[in-house]
This record gives C-alpha cells, structure tokens and sequence, in this order.
C-alpha cells in the first residue's frame, strides 16, 4: 500500500459492490467489446465437409454438472486469438463441494463476488459450511470490472495445478486477445479469508489476536470478514496458479490484489504462485500465520509484496520483477496500522529472494515500519533505474528493538547473505532514523555486500557473483526453510522451478513457460 487508503481492508466499514447477475457483463470498459454468443439452439446438422485440421480451440459442447444445487450457467461462447471457448458462469455462492473440471474448449466465468461456502465466523463449530471448491490443474477462469473470489472462514479452496498445466485466473479482455504489456486492472483477484490471528480490528475494544478481533474486506454488499485466534486454520491449498490482470479499482484508492489473504492459517498451503500486472500489490498479507514458497510477482504497480496487521510468515525462493517506471515498493511491510504495540506482531522471515527494482517511481524498494519484526538472508536486490534507494527502516523500535517476549518482538531487523547493486544503498528515514543508521544495522549482519555488483541473466538467473556469495543456513529459523545451494531465486541448480507454470512477458522471460502472459496456453 503506498498509504493506508490504498489498502483493500477498511478498518471501520466496506463499500458497497454491487454484483452482477448470471447473466450480466461485468465491464470496466477495458478494451473493446465482449463478444458472447449465446447458447446454441438445436438445429439440421448437414453433412460435414472435410476440412484441413485448425490449432484453434474448438467450444466444448455444453456445461458439466457439479455437485453445487445451482451449478453452472451455460453463457454461450467467447472468441479469441486462440478459438472459441464454452462459457460456464459460477454460482454467486458455492453451497455445496464442487470440482472444476478441465474440459477443453471450456473457460470458467466469475462474475460478479463468487463465495465459497458461507462465512462461519471466527470460531468453528457445527454449524459451518465446509464447502470445498476443488479446480482440476490446466483450468482457466476469467473476469471482469469488480469481480472476484472469495474462500469464506470455515470453507477451503483446492486449486492445485501442475509444472505444465497451470490454473489461470485471468481477464475477459485477456480471453480476447485485448491485452499488451501493460495492462492490468481488469479484474478482482482472489481473496482467502480464514481465522488466524489479526490486529486492527473493526470492534471498538476488541482484544488483537482473539477471537473479538476481526477484519472486513472491502467491496461486498454483505461482510466478508475474517480474523480469529486458530493459528493452524486451514484455508485449503493453492499451488501452480497464476492471477493476471487483477487489482480492479473499486473506488477511489480501493484497489484489489492477485491475492490476498486475511488471517490465513498454517494448515493453508501456498506455493509456486504468480501474479502479473496487478494494478496494486502483487500479493497482499493481513495478519494470519503461514508459509509461502516459490512466489513470483511480475509487474505489480503497487507493491510487489504488502504484509501488515500482525502476519507471521516465511517465504523461500521469491522473485520480484518490477515493470520499467511502474510500481512503487518492492516489499512495502508493516505490523499494525492502529497501535504498534499491538500483537501479534508482525514477524515476516524471507530467505532466497531476488528482487528487480525498474520503476524509479517510488521512493525506495523496501520499506518497514510500524515496529514490523522482518528478515532478509540469501538475498540480492538490484536497482535497475539509478536513482531509488535500497532500504528504508521507519522508526528506531523497528530498526533495533531488542527481543521481549512480552511484547511479541523477535528483535532488531535482520540481513544476512543479503547483497544490494543501488547507486543509493540506504536512505534517511522517519522517526529517527538516519541513513547511517541502517547502514549500520545491515553491516551487524554476515556476508553482506552493499557495493554489489549483480552478475544476473535473465533479470532472475545467478551469474558468478551472486554464486560466489556464502549462504546464511535458515533451517534455524523454521523447519519450513530447506538450505539453498547459493544465495537468490533462481541459481542454476534449482532453475527448473519457474519453467513450466509461468507466462513471458517484455519484463521477464523463463526458459520454458506455458505461453505469453497475453495468451492463453493451449493444450493438445
């Protein structure tokens, strides 16, 4: 967020978004028309003519049937670069456990706010839904203006793709072949919401942390809230996804992420996700207690990666791709935006990251405040532009509290085998702290390197330098963290875990991705 405002959680109210029927289109006016044909009527099927076999998709004959009561709406075609495809519209709110199968010539259509489950509130009991919403690996699901998909407390998501066959939560005007390589904004993304430990909360007096304490999400004419005091809540598993497109300004600074999680649980799993050309942050946490692996986040225009309101997590192998002069921060980490004491507090751990600052729009590529807990080991981070700072640390409490266990504080911030090519490597900072001072902190660590000189190809991939720099052993942090070969992402040893599952695009190009971050992979 580059202020408060811009954050998708209202501390006190949510605005309204009104939803679309089945049967409405969901437009921001992105690009030219939808063209949606409706359903097919019967009628005399003459007889074929051979033709010469055509690469495009041909749509599928019709809708399958899931186990929801409402099910899916057949709403006919839509045509693209690629063919034409079956539409079948979701459900405003799966009641029941559901699979997405993958069928081909068939895109899925959320339109409007699609539920999964009802929210059960803060606390399991009898009365939850426990709906899961189960997508088959090579799925696509598309949207438009300010729709986008919710996993209610009490409800789990199962969206597990695979290294060559992805699930896709993209746009219509992607589906349309509307799109260059600088779109974004089209669409909602996707929100996980789950019991887990938050500050903030939206009851006056409300204790952070319990079961009192819970958030709202912005944008539904109905609460979508979560928050709770279930540190292992499950929210279900996401792996081998990709979110195109989303961030769809709701009013005002109101924007949505690709993803966004409130109060998400260890049980969750969250690994090998992408996220292109949000409009906002690439990635959104609001409190919770989890682990996230493989995370890739190409072209946000916000921040690459905004955690706040308490979130405990650890991240392995990120990598984080601003586009030229797009984009303000690349990690952009707070802990609570009310009371700073407030617990739990944030305690974010990151280990094998790389990170390309090319905006030179914003006023530095990293960012904590708030008496934020936050760690960076293995790590390199290039300014590509010249002229934006490496690291800025808010606040004397934040750059070097030391550990209290009263106050949920883990301590000073930590940098260990974490290398930086800036032309400005750190910068004066508010409450106090002066350039020198983080300078000072970041030179306690080890194996740190501030006159850097980047050896990388591909904008992600470990030249000699990066391969020459000792490795920080992270295992000691959690049992979460395997110990890398070398410091950074991507490294030659390990250089297979972006290929497959991702799109290319002018910003980053992979070895071997599904397809262009403008089309949509087509599978035999």
């Amino acid at each position: 967020m580059t202020n408060l405002h811009r954050s998708l959680v209202l501390g006190c109210s949510a605005l309204a978004l009104a939803s679309c029927g089945a049967d409405e289109i969901v437009s921001p006016g992105t690009g030219g028309n939808i063209v949606i044909n409706p359903p097919a009527t019967s009628t005399p099927t003459p007889t074929p003519t051979p033709t010469p076999t055509s690469s495009l998709v041909t749509p599928a004959a019709g809708c399958p049937t899931i186990s929801d009561p409402v099910g899916l709406t057949d709403s006919g075609t839509i045509s693209g670069p690629t063919g034409e495809y079956r539409v079948c519209t979701l459900p405003a709110r799966f009641v029941a456990s559901s699979t997405l199968p993958y069928i081909k010539g068939l895109l899925y259509r959320i339109n409007g706010r699609v539920d999964v489950g009802t929210d059960g509130g803060p606390t399991a009991t009898a009365a939850d839904t426990d709906v899961e919403l189960t997508i088959e690996p090579g799925v696509i699901l598309y949207a438009s203006g300010s729709s986008f998909l919710n996993v209610n407390r009490g409800n789990t998501i199962q969206a597990n793709g695979t290294a060559d066959r992805p699930i896709i939560f993209t746009s219509r005007d992607n589906v349309q072949g509307l799109n260059t390589s600088n779109s974004s904004g089209q669409w909602g993304g996707v929100v996980l919401s789950g019991r887990a430990p938050v500050t903030d909360c939206i009851a006056p007096g409300a204790t952070p942390g319990t079961t009192a304490c819970e958030r709202q999400v912005e944008g539904a004419a109905q609460p979508a809230l979560f928050g709770g005091a279930t540190v292992n809540d499950n929210s279900g598993s996401m792996s081998y996804v990709q979110i195109r497109y989303s961030g769809f300004v709701l009013s005002g600074d109101n924007e949505l992420q690709s993803l966004t999680t409130g109060g998400v649980g260890s049980g969750t799993t969250l690994h090998h996700i992408m996220s292109y050309n949000s409009s906002d942050d690439g990635v959104e946490f609001f409190g919770g207690q989890f682990d996230v692996s493989n995370l890739i986040v190409v072209g946000a225009e916000d921040d690459g990666l905004d955690t706040d309101t308490g979130v405990k997590t650890n991240m392995q192998f990120v990598l984080v791709v601003q586009r030229p002069n797009t984009g303000d921060t690349i990690i952009e980490a707070d802990s609570s935006n009310t009371n700073e004491e407030n617990t739990p507090r944030q305690n974010t751990r990151i280990s094998n990251a790389t990170f390309i600052a090319n905006s030179g729009v914003g006023d530095q590529a990293i960012r904590i405040r708030g008496k934020a807990d936050y760690t960076i080991v293995n790590s390199v981070l290039v300014d590509r532009t010249g002229g934006t700072p490496c690291l800025r640390v808010d606040g004397t409490d934040t750059l070097g509290r030391a550990v209290d266990a009263g106050l949920d504080e883990a301590g000073p911030v930590a940098f260990n085998s974490f290398v930086l090519d800036c032309a400005t490597d750190f910068r004066d900072s508010s409450g106090g702290v002066t350039a020198a001072a983080i300078q000072a902190r970041y030179e306690a660590g080890t194996n740190n390197n501030a006159g850097f000189t980047n050896t990388l190809t591909m904008d992600f991939l470990n030249g000699s330098n990066e391969g020459g720099v000792t490795v920080f052993d992270p295992t000691a942090f959690d049992a979460f963290f395997v110990l890398p070969g070398e410091i950074g992402a991507v490294y030659a040893a390990n250089r297979t875990w972006v290929n497959g599952w991702t799109c290319n695009s002018p910003t980053v190009t992979f070895d071997a991705a599904v397809s262009d971050c403008t089309s949509l992979p087509v599978y035999s």
